[in-house]
């Protein structure tokens, strides 16, 4: 596609292009929409899971590179950091019995690429930031060796147009600043797929933005950044200001942030992708050789391409998807709210509570979005990511109540219907669901153990560095017996 992006300098006329490019794209994504040509793929879903490589000292091991050519599996791509690897799971419906095909093509996967990063004495991490990381560990040097990413990276600072700054205030404060988007790479997540139909797909996103809080204060799993506690989940504080392209003075004008959650419900997909094209100049400007205006007059699906990659550089914490599969397009929403880890078990049990809330609040006969504030929404979002499972959230019919109160009671038996209604094994269900609970009623995740691990070891004596090191190690050794993160000791 388009320029050689190892030595990419993109012209003016270049922008203009893909500016109109994208517009035209926009065009005839409206056009399939009324067409009714997409393919509803109800139940099809998808995972990808961002991986850290660690070292001998539980450090950051600036190895993807190696270990992806010794792997040699497409599952497996880099991310950002040259300690980053993402695995993308095939997907599957997860009816009646997708969950056991999910846990064992992952857990399979992963015995692989373990076995491949030991020979190096490397070891894998699901985990949302890794907990030994320092400053030094993310700069340019340690971008992984992609020209996509480096176009990016300028791209970002030249937006910007000076340092990223960092101001993070949790339990304890982080102040710093960083002259590129590396610090993006401490954010390890997963991201949930859903393919819906297209007069769905409002329904579908409305209710993952509505349920984004609780999703987060459930999976909350990355309390520590640069040996400070921040957030539960400090990945989401992280990414929005690491790539921030805003200076204050854009930010005084009401501009928006590319990280995103949104400023309202929405009535159809075409209303994300027509904000993308509104609010948000284009970063890669990489044109296509396709026309999709002849695609079209000749039968045949376009893929848009210049549409999707811009709606790839607009960091929505739910995000939609336009693809064609077999000469079929189809939508999905992309749910990129949680962290990685703790274990595999842990992953599917909040793939399996997210899937069936959702649908169960998609299908609602009165939609909990004409019930709920879009700023409360968001409101509950940034409390989640904050305070976890202890976070106050306001929600219709119980008003100010706690995350795990508000899944117990709430939420956790609409998750139960909803994965009824996609056909999925009751032990699968109940197994999954099971574990979801545990966590509320012991209130332990990822973010809490962490946090007492860490204690207890300065408790004890050590500094916070080594307290640091020692719970990665521990905590490597539990990710490993895949028992769920609120049973661990």
């Amino acid at each position: 596609m388009g320029k050689d992006l190892t030595h990419a300098i993109f012209s003016p006329d270049d922008r203009v292009r893909f500016r109109r490019r994208v517009q035209r794209g926009l065009d005839v994504l409206g056009g399939l929409l009324d067409a009714e040509a997409f393919d509803p793929g109800t139940g099809m879903t998808g995972l990808e899971i961002e991986i850290n490589l660690v070292d001998a000292d539980a450090r950051p091991a600036m190895r993807n590179a190696e270990l992806l050519a010794d792997l040699d599996d497409s599952r497996f791509q880099p991310e950002l950091g040259r300690f980053n690897i993402e695995l993308n799971v095939p997907p599957r419906h997860i009816a009646p019995e997708g969950f056991a095909g999910f846990e064992k093509d992952i857990s399979d996967a992963l015995r692989t690429a373990e076995e491949r990063a030991g020979k190096a004495d490397n070891r894998l991490a699901l985990i949302g930031t890794l907990p030994t990381l320092v400053p030094g560990d993310l700069v340019l040097e340690n971008l992984s060796d992609n020209p996509r990413f480096r176009a990016l990276n300028d791209e970002i600072v030249a937006a910007r147009g000076e340092q990223f700054s960092l101001d993070i205030r949790g339990v304890e404060r982080l102040r710093g600043a960083s002259g590129t988007i590396v610090p993006e790479a401490a954010c390890t997540s997963v991201q949930f797929h859903l393919q819906v139909a297209p007069e769905w797909f409002a329904r579908y996103w409305n209710a993952s933005q509505a349920v984004a809080g609780a999703q987060v204060a459930l999976g909350a799993n990355a309390p520590f950044l640069y040996g400070r506690r921040l957030w539960a989940e400090t990945r989401i504080a992280l990414f929005e200001q690491a790539t921030d392209t805003r200076p204050d003075e854009l930010k005084e004008q009401g501009v928006r942030p590319r990280v995103w959650f949104g400023e309202r419900w929405i009535t159809s997909v075409f209303d994300l992708y027509e904000e993308n094209v509104r609010f948000f100049p284009p970063l890669l400007p990489l044109l296509s050789d396709e026309d999709p205006d002849e695609v079209r007059s000749v039968g045949g699906i376009p893929r848009l391409a210049e549409l999707c990659l811009h709606n790839g550089t607009v960091y929505r914490w739910n995000r939609p998807v336009y693809d064609v599969m077999d000469g079929k397009p189809h939508l999905r929403v992309e749910n990129r709210v949680l962290p990685s880890g703790p274990t595999v078990v842990d992953l599917l049990a909040n793939a399996a509570f997210y899937f069936g809330v959702v649908r169960r609040l998609a299908e609602a006969e009165r939609p909990i979005w004409s019930r709920l504030d879009f700023d409360i929404a968001g409101a509950n979002f940034r409390a989640g990511a904050r305070d976890g499972l202890d976070a106050s959230m306001w929600w219709p019919g119980l008003g100010e109540t706690t995350a795990a109160e508000l899944v117990l009671e709430t939420l956790l038996p609409l998750a139960y219907e909803g994965l009824d209604r996609f056909g999925v094994d009751p032990g699968e269900r109940d197994r999954l669901l099971a574990i979801i609970e545990g966590r509320c009623r012991s209130r332990q995740n990822g973010a809490s153990w962490q946090t007492a691990a860490v204690r207890a070891a300065e408790d004890r004596g050590s500094s916070r560095a080594v307290a640091l090191r020692e719970m990665t190690w521990r905590y490597l050794e539990l990710q490993h017996t895949n028992e769920p993160v609120h049973t661990w000791p």
